[in-house]
């Protein structure tokens, strides 16, 4: 198949699109490589793509522009013929949205319908996109289902991708493009994001430097290997969204449709509390943490946990990486990367210039 995968040089875009080309797939990625965080990574993933797709059967093509930008987004769609769109790109990051909503709104918003409009007008056959489980908002309720309220978000992003998965479905009911939705739950692994504690944790303990716990760390997280996300939204994208024949709009369940419209989970179902998450880094690096305790930050949850069921019902999703085996890939990975040394921290977003809607979405 072509597929589209936008923000290819983001985490998981990266990972998909890899993942993709290893099959035999053709890709054409779409990503403006901002600054929201170290474009070096970016441009490290970018070039490990090219390496890939000269070796392998998968032929590769990359857009490096906003999705925003509807006159290269149509030139996109013009120039190939999609079987598959995957869009992995967003702004990413809570409690940057704090600081700069405008970003948010461009990136998770006004990208999202220039996207969504070029699908309607090519006719894709599947558009499968990032949700995040920051939807569940002020919901205490655990584990996560699809069929909860998600009206209450505690900050702007998660409002963002709310939105997104309300246009979708007006997508899917005026136009019927098959439509998923993908609300990921704390993702990690191999050349992930510095902006993410396990990257930012990995990084001070290396250098001996104090670790910054929120919450004093009475929180836990479902942290997500991303082998098993990158499993899951292949084999979601692979099956195309149909009506639900049993939904009734006396009673309508919130994650499916009589337009072809689905939302899932897509987590690991065992949730981590911060602590031994930690406790799995100082392992892996043989190294202790030096913890300064902090209060929790505004629009944090106290908890993530969710409930999967529903998509390894649909597609077979099965995650099998446990944290201290993924942990420890991932310092394997960073420790290699970065030949051992400390990385130098990434500017903060504050610092940030470019915040354009290229960056992948828990990604």
């Amino acid at each position: 198949m072509k597929v589209l995968v936008t923000g290819n040089a983001g985490f998981i875009g990266f990972h998909v699109a890899r993942a993709l080309l290893k099959r035999g797939d053709s890709v054409v990625g779409f990503d403006s490589v901002n600054d929201y965080y170290d474009p070096a990574l970016k441009e490290a993933r970018l070039a490990a793509l090219e390496t890939l797709a000269a070796e392998s059967a998968g032929r590769y093509h990359f857009v490096r522009d906003s999705l925003a930008n509807v006159e290269a987004v149509d030139a996109c769609f013009a120039a190939h013929r999609f079987d598959r769109v995957i869009h992995l790109a967003a702004q990413a990051g809570v409690r940057y949205s704090m600081e700069a909503p405008l970003a948010y709104v461009e990136s998770n918003v006004t990208a999202f319908c220039v996207l969504l409009e070029a699908c309607r007008r090519q006719q894709v056959a599947h558009f499968t996109y990032a949700s995040t489980s920051s939807v569940y908002g002020a919901n205490t309720h655990m584990p996560y289902q699809e069929n909860q309220g998600v009206d209450h978000p505690l900050q702007l992003y998660a409002a963002t991708k709310r939105a997104s998965e309300l246009m979708a479905h007006s997508y899917s009911h005026l136009y019927r493009i098959p439509t998923t939705g993908l609300r990921f739950f704390t993702v990690y692994g191999p050349w992930g994001r510095p902006d993410m504690a396990l990257f930012k944790f990995t990084r001070n303990i290396q250098a001996g430097l104090p670790i910054q716990v929120y919450n004093h760390g009475h929180h836990s997280r479902d942290f997500t290997y991303i082998d098993d996300i990158v499993e899951g939204v292949i084999r979601a994208s692979d099956q195309i969204a149909t009506v639900d024949p049993d939904w009734h709009s006396d009673a309508p369940a919130p994650a499916s449709s009589d337009a072809p419209y689905r939302v899932f989970n897509i987590g690991n179902q065992a949730p981590t509390s911060l602590g031994d998450y930690i406790t799995a880094i100082e392992e892996a690096l043989g190294k202790p943490a030096i913890r300064e305790l902090l209060p929790r930050q505004p629009g944090d949850a106290a908890d993530t946990f969710a409930d999967s069921s529903a998509l390894a019902r649909a597609v077979g999703y099965t995650p099998s990486t446990p944290v201290k085996e993924g942990v420890q890939a991932f310092v394997d990975w960073y420790l290699d990367f970065y030949g051992g040394s400390p990385a130098e921290p990434s500017p903060s977003p504050s610092d940030s210039q470019a915040h354009s809607a290229s960056a992948a979405s828990r990604g």
